[in-house]
């Protein structure tokens, strides 16, 4: 299994970004996507998700009304990240998992990409 991150970047607050993730290799038709982030000095925390069938999706608290995640098919995920924020600097992470539940660090991660938010 392995998944490609690309689209981080350096941004001013307020600015925009978008991140994609392929997969490959995943068993499942049709796996449940999602991002994580892990900002200096913290740990690994959810960002978005996007069920793999149903297409459901769902939000950090801080996240939420900011960033959206999508995807194009059954193994690409993309997050529009808008109205960025200093906080907002972290390793972003893709992940693809056959369970939907998030609170947990399990399934197939990406190598992860940089963004940093000035302010």
């Amino acid at each position: 299994v392995r998944l490609v991150e690309s689209g981080g970047g350096l941004v001013q607050a307020g600015g925009s970004l978008r991140l994609s993730c392929v997969a490959s290799g995943v068993t499942s038709n049709t796996p449940h996507l999602g991002w994580y982030r892990q900002r200096p000095g913290k740990e690994r925390e959810f960002v978005a998700a996007i069920r793999g069938i149903s297409g459901i999706t769902n939000y950090a608290d801080s996240v939420s009304g900011r960033f959206t995640i999508s995807r194009d098919n059954a193994n690409t995920v993309h997050l529009q990240m808008n109205s960025l924020k200093p906080e907002d600097t972290a390793i972003y992470y893709c992940n693809a998992r056959g369970s939907d539940y998030w609170a947990i660090l399990i399934g197939y991660w990406g190598q992860g990409t940089q963004v940093t938010v000035s302010s």
